[in-house]
């Protein structure tokens, strides 16, 4: 099985325009939200983005993972502490995160090009 995660961020920014179009209230309070948690303050921005992926590889979010590791090298997070990352996820979200972490690496390895 081989996903773009490129294509699913394209697709997830698309579909995330046409739905603020609908319901613009609910995704500015989204945008909002996701600025507040994702300042700068005590925690750097890379490492919320790690927290941020090891909750995605969990939850099992093809967008959620191609966002936040984007975000996540973009922050300079490097590839060891992705995958450090990925064991945490596997660990808390045991077999199912198993498959998603090393979906995850796909993505690692994907959008560090």
């Amino acid at each position: 099985m081989s996903k773009s995660y490129k294509q699913i961020n394209q697709d997830q920014r698309s579909l995330g325009q046409a739905y603020r179009k609908e319901s613009p209230d609910t995704m500015s309070a989204f945008i909002e939200l996701h600025k507040a948690a994702f300042a700068e303050g005590d925690l750097s921005v890379k490492y919320k983005e790690l927290i941020a992926t090891g909750i995605a590889i969990a939850a099992r979010c093809d967008g959620c993972i191609a966002a936040h590791v984007q975000a996540a090298l973009k922050a300079g997070a490097s590839k060891q502490e992705l995958v450090e990352t990925i064991n945490v996820a596997v660990l808390m979200g045991g077999g199912p995160s198993v498959i998603y972490g090393t979906q995850a690496l796909s993505a690692v390895e994907e959008l560090a090009q």
